[in-house]
């Protein structure tokens, strides 16, 4: 895969996160179907040369993210699925994504390991914590790791309070103003032929001990499992607790 060297920007800004994804770096705008692009507002990936505009772009200081991290005290239903502690927990965010729930575990004192299967989505989460340690400090406090997030917790011996699990959601409504970042999130996951394994991967943490699993799902999507020990319910979201 190929990444296009946008604007006048150091090497170094970028050598690492080429390096990882073995891209091969361009300065003409690529012909590829999907390729990375490097510019001064750091790491994008465009999924469709034919619409190069329609990226997906990971910021923790502005947007949407940068928002809720500024109000970190009204994730209610979050925190309310974390529960009342005093005690900084230990989180095993299994599904990590673009990062969005762990940087608001993170606000709120705890410590993350935080693993991400693709390869395109980590190094996009990468660049913007590289882009965002100096301004975030609790960034100190998460592990974040390119892997299958089943064998890595199989190969830890310290015991997690809380594994975190938000396998994909299904296809949303066009008219949903979320779907377009989560189509993208699917694109890329099919790019890398990882489909069908979020359910799976439940299904998988729920044979292992564990102290507290949180099962973040739709919520009118229905349950797969019974022994649900109690529910922190949203406008579009359900958080099942198991313990």
């Amino acid at each position: 895969m190929q990444i296009f060297i946008k604007d006048d920007v150091t090497k170094e800004t970028y050598k690492s996160i080429a390096n990882f994804s073995n891209l091969e770096k361009v300065t003409d705008k690529p012909s590829a179907n999907n390729y990375f692009v490097y510019d001064t507002n750091g790491l994008s990936f465009v999924k469709d040369s034919i619409n190069p505009k329609e990226v997906l772009h990971v910021d923790f200081l502005k947007g949407t993210l940068g928002w809720r991290l500024k109000r970190v005290n009204h994730e209610r239903n979050l925190r309310k699925a974390l529960g009342k502690t005093d005690k900084q927990l230990s989180i095993f965010d299994s599904t990590a994504g673009l990062l969005t729930d762990t940087m608001i575990f993170l606000s709120l004192g705890h410590k993350v390991v935080a693993v991400e299967q693709s390869k395109i989505i980590y190094s996009l989460v990468k660049d913007a914590i590289l882009r965002a340690k100096d301004k975030i400090p609790e960034l100190k406090n998460l592990i974040f790791l390119n892997d299958n997030s089943l064998e890595v917790y199989k190969s830890m011996s310290k015991e997690f309070d809380v594994i975190y699990l938000d396998p994909m959601y299904p296809s949303l409504n066009k008219k949903n103003k979320k779907s377009g970042r989560l189509e993208n999130i699917k694109k890329i996951l099919e790019i890398e032929n990882f489909t069908n394994c979020g359910e799976n991967l439940v299904k998988d943490f729920f044979d292992l001990e564990y102290k507290k699993i949180i099962l973040k799902r739709p919520l009118k999507l229905r349950k797969n499992y019974s022994n649900i020990n109690y529910q922190v319910l949203g406008k579009t979201t359900r958080f099942d607790i198991y313990l």
